[in-house]
């Protein structure tokens, strides 16, 4: 498993607000305590309200999950896409100017306050191509909230999903899905999307296949993977 990849998993892993052990997530991504204290570094430095200690356990503190009509999730992203345009543009003093607010930003957003704000405010290490996916954000909020199908182009593989809700993690935007290719839910990171298109059809609560599924079945996973630590 490609250490982005892990560290996403971590972050599914953490994302119920529970305290996990180290060694708990160690057996549930097949890495060494030593890895897993390194991995936490790196998730708190790229922005990740992660609250813990070695020999205590990890828990994220703050993480902002963003419903569809939530007024701040469009601030978020016009900030989110303001700032990275201007920051990659060829005028040194607005690209200067946009690292500078981003810092000021990340230092009122509710995150581990025992920690210095990130050295911008898109994520460091290993999801510095976060900014890449700010684009699709308009579009994947009003799927949310009309409850249209989306076709998403990942890695180069077309797949049909109902979007259901729109996450941020430290600088990084995740999509819960109900996927109607692979016929099952997927949390996908908005930044590896490389296309997207509105379909026609609407979709309609079904069982097994909305929110509140999402996150019986996650809630599940987490106490299974800790029992297996445990043994």
């Amino acid at each position: 498993m490609r250490r982005a990849d892990r560290l996403m998993q971590l972050v599914q892993i953490l994302r119920d607000g529970s305290l996990h052990r180290a060694s708990d997530l160690a057996a549930a991504t097949d890495v060494s305590l030593r890895t897993i204290y390194r991995d936490m570094e790196t998730l708190a430095a790229s922005g990740v309200p992660i609250e813990g200690e070695r020999g205590i356990g990890y828990r994220v503190t703050a993480a902002i999950t963003l419903p569809p009509l939530n007024l701040t999730m469009t601030e978020m992203e016009a900030l989110h896409l303001g700032l990275s345009a201007v920051r990659h543009s060829d005028d040194a003093e607005l690209s200067a100017a946009a690292r500078t607010l981003s810092e000021k930003l990340d230092a009122v957003m509710p995150e581990d306050r025992s920690r210095a704000p990130s050295r911008s405010g898109f994520a460091i290490y290993p999801f510095a191509d976060a900014a890449r996916g700010f684009q699709h954000l308009p579009m994947l909020r009003q799927a949310v909230r009309t409850r249209q199908k989306l076709e998403l182009v990942i890695q180069d593989t077309k797949r049909t999903v109902r979007p259901l809700q729109l996450d941020y993690w430290g600088r990084l935007w995740t999509c819960v899905v109900w996927c109607e290719t692979t016929h099952q839910f997927d949390n996908i990171r908005v930044d590896q999307i490389t296309d997207q298109r509105i379909l026609p059809s609407l979709f309609v609560e079904e069982e097994g296949k909305g929110l509140a599924d999402y996150n019986r079945l996650k809630g599940q996973s987490h106490a299974a993977g800790a029992t297996k630590g445990r043994k």
